[in-house]
């Protein structure tokens, strides 16, 4: 599988994102896609081929692997990154959009059209709440699928056509143990970080809504301070024009 394209889109969100998400583009690079790529990929390349059981019988070494090892690690992973990453096509798609907009009505539309904020900031708070979501169900099934995080050395099998229970062995189960925890635990940072980006997000949106409120009652108050200013200075000037008129009656 060449990964060439997840890492040119990838790259590509790096200048729209945050700080916490800037971190998890390293956080994603190094400890997963780099790992699965050079080390993961290969461990659980024969997977099938060195898996035996202690029977003859025909077909009982592909009905035991199938039933313990439903989808493979390495698969189940290649699924997930892509998954995760798929995401962030949405924030460079709607940078561009903005950007078309632009040349589209010939005038500057927006202030920075990398800036978080508007549609934007739902585009790239919805991609880290898919992301969330993502990250949670894959270890759920992982943690389901398989019981646990733990590959075991042996394994008991009694399913039809094994003629009894048959001990079964999975190859390279201690090195496989360790890949799975490295990913398990770069799963669970990630979905660490996009909840800190999240509720960065959110606390910086709030107080860019407080921001703008408070200048537009400053506006308002100040607005309501020179109208009222300018109907004393009116109200004066009536009165003066009155006084000045009663005095020129009299004076003729």
């Amino acid at each position: 599988m060449s990964w060439g394209l997840l890492r040119d889109v990838l790259s590509g969100v790096n200048k729209y994102s945050t700080v916490v998400g800037r971190i998890w583009l390293s956080v994603m690079f190094i400890f997963r896609v780099l790992i699965y790529v050079v080390a993961a990929e290969r461990v659980w390349n024969d997977e099938q081929k060195e898996f035996t059981c202690n029977s003859r019988q025909v077909g009982c070494e592909n009905v035991c692997f199938d039933h313990f090892f439903p989808v493979s690690h390495a698969r189940l992973w290649a699924l997930q990154l892509i998954l995760v990453s798929t995401p962030s096509l949405l924030v460079v798609m709607h940078v561009g959009y903005r950007e078309h907009r632009e040349k589209k009505y010939k005038k500057k539309l927006y202030k920075d059209k990398g800036n978080i904020d508007g549609g934007l900031w739902w585009t790239y708070f919805f991609s880290l709440v898919f992301k969330t979501g993502v990250e949670f169900t894959f270890l759920f099934v992982l943690a389901w699928m398989y019981e646990g995080f733990i590959i075991p050395h042996l394994l008991k099998c009694e399913i039809k056509p094994c003629p009894n229970v048959v001990d079964c062995f999975v190859s390279r189960p201690t090195e496989k143990t360790i890949f799975l925890y490295c990913m398990v635990v770069s799963s669970a940072v990630c979905i660490l970080l996009n909840i800190c980006e999240m509720t960065y997000l959110v606390i910086k949106h709030c107080r860019d809504i407080c921001e703008k409120r408070s200048i537009k009652q400053a506006k308002r108050l100040k607005c309501g301070c020179d109208s009222s200013e300018l109907n004393r200075a009116q109200r004066k000037g009536l009165r003066n024009g009155t006084l000045r008129s009663s005095v020129s009656m009299c004076t003729l």
